[in-house]
């Protein structure tokens, strides 16, 4: 829905079903109920996720006539997308695999080129786009060697410099502006906001250039302002808040480099400060432990005394790390729901969506905002409400905030 601060949706990534069939049936048994919760006289905006086998069949006409022609029944649309998982992301172990393929790989640029096509056919005029993907890849598949590391990089890195040629054109051609939104996550070869302005500054920009030149016969300043135009950050508010990121200093150094925000994805993840006490101490990491669960990574970061940080793959790998006293505090990568901010003996990084949601109200940072609590069905069975109405009151609670 449209507000003060920019188009407000949620991430469909919430509902199951890979086939497109699938999928389309949890819509209309979901969005309906939703949009009455949340938009029920105003238009709602739908973020949408399509696995690469949805993908395919939504292209064939009449199956993309009948979801439009849905939209317009429902008084609905569709402005951003989320491009990051490719397969399956409920139904089997998902892990590291969610970054599979990478941007290493022709299945991933064909994929996202698919995507834009759909979005460039279902955006309303007069709106911007965007799809969130990868941080180029799973840090931890690229570290045999410097040599190996930079070379995934390079190759990564061309792969979006294709994506934004193609975004150039669907600009030129049809009159959209369409972005990939780029997204940082633990354990991804771009992690932090730091590493994404480093890449986007020492890597993309070097090599778009050039790239984007010669192809277009523009000059080097039109081609850095045509890729900072369809090269934009996703700012998941989850992955930033694990990190201990600070807002305010991320926001400005975008500002500086002018490099745009694509998104916000509105989420939150699950936290405790460490008391000495080593009861204490055992029954929090108990509580942390009731959140581990098979199907994807929950990554630990650890924050030490002299602030510095200690990274752990997934919860188990964390655990016997609890009685380290030098650790003040953990959070844990869980998308737990945005309105609940005590969770016992655990706190969500609730404050953190409201300082950069504070942030964004003084200066609108982007037109998109989406909310990305993909974990309903997976959480303890206390935090567990039926879908619409949990989806429901996320989106009021962001409301309220914005």
């Amino acid at each position: 829905m449209k507000t003060a601060q920019g188009h407000l949706t949620y991430c469909t990534n919430i509902h199951g079903g890979e086939a497109w069939n699938e999928h389309f049936d949890q819509l209309k048994a979901h969005v309906p109920a939703v949009k009455r919760l949340v938009a029920p006289d105003t238009a709602m905006g739908l973020g949408l996720r399509l696995s690469d086998r949805a993908s395919r069949t939504l292209g064939d006409g009449k199956r993309f006539d009948d979801f439009r022609s849905w939209l317009a029944e429902q008084d609905a649309y569709v402005f951003t997308m989320n491009g990051f998982p490719f397969g399956d992301f409920h139904s089997q172990v998902v892990k590291a695999q969610v970054h599979a393929p990478d941007w290493t790989t022709s299945e991933r640029l064909d994929y996202t080129i698919r995507l834009f096509d759909l979005l460039a056919r279902l955006l309303p005029m007069g709106m911007d786009g965007g799809i969130s993907t990868s941080p180029l890849s799973y840090r931890h598949w690229h570290q045999a060697s410097p040599r190996d590391w930079a070379a995934m990089r390079l190759l990564a890195t061309n792969r979006i410099v294709d994506v934004a040629a193609h975004l150039v054109r669907i600009a030129d051609e049809q009159g959209k502006e369409l972005h990939l939104d780029i997204e940082p996550e633990p354990d991804g070869v771009l992690e932090t906001g730091a590493e994404f302005i480093a890449w986007y500054e020492q890597e993309l920009v070097p090599l778009g250039m050039i790239a984007l030149s010669e192809r277009f016969g523009c000059s080097a300043s039109e081609a850095e302002s045509m890729l900072k135009t369809h090269i934009r950050l996703c700012y998941d508010v989850c992955h930033f808040a694990l990190g201990y990121e600070d807002h305010r200093a991320v926001v400005d150094a975008l500002g500086q480099q002018g490099i745009r925000i694509g998104k916000f994805q509105v989420s939150a993840a699950i936290g405790a400060r460490l008391p000495a006490d080593r009861a204490a101490r055992e029954a929090i990491a108990e509580a942390f432990m009731a959140f581990n669960e098979p199907i994807y990574l929950h990554q630990v970061i650890a924050r030490r005394k002299d602030g510095s940080l200690v990274r752990f793959l997934d919860l188990p790998d964390a655990a016997p790390s609890v009685f380290d006293q030098d650790a003040v505090e953990w959070r844990s990568h869980f998308h737990v729901p945005i309105f609940a901010e005590n969770l016992g003996l655990l706190e969500s990084t609730q404050s953190d969506i409201k300082r950069i949601l504070a942030i964004h109200r003084e200066s609108m940072l982007t037109n998109h905002v989406e909310a990305e609590t993909y974990t309903w069905g997976v959480l303890p069975g206390h935090l567990q409400l039926p879908i619409a109405e949990s989806i429901g009151r996320e989106l009021n609670w962001i409301k309220q905030q914005l």
